[in-house]
């Protein structure tokens, strides 16, 4: 499954548009705690978190996910926009919490790290 599939699938905002959304998805991961993340998801992974600041361009970039999706209906901070447009990271956006969005993926198939 691709970003570009889970996007349309999730009714997900996709705030980076052309930055990787034909990648496969291969797995998923929930979490805000950066150091969580960084020592327990995937490559390929997509990671659900409510964070939006910079690095989570960062740590997306440090472990070769898929995307980053921000729950609840937050907006990337504008420098997290602009990180995630440089660093070709697809950042997209829910309005659902991370349950739900952790819920909708898993009965899409995913699984997690």
């Amino acid at each position: 499954m691709t970003l570009s599939d889970l996007a349309t699938r999730l009714d997900l905002k996709v705030f980076t548009p052309g930055s990787g959304l034909d990648a496969p998805v291969l797995g998923g991961y929930a979490s805000d705690l950066l150091s969580d993340v960084i020592g327990r998801s995937r490559k390929g992974d997509l990671w659900v978190t409510m964070q939006v600041h910079p690095n989570i361009v960062a740590v997306a970039v440090l472990k070769d996910l898929a995307g980053i999706v921000l729950v609840n209906g937050r907006e990337p901070a504008p420098e997290t926009l602009e990180q995630a447009t440089r660093e070709k990271v697809p950042l997209l956006g829910a309005r659902a919490g991370t349950f739900e969005i952790a819920g909708r993926l898993y009965g899409m198939g995913l699984k997690g790290s």
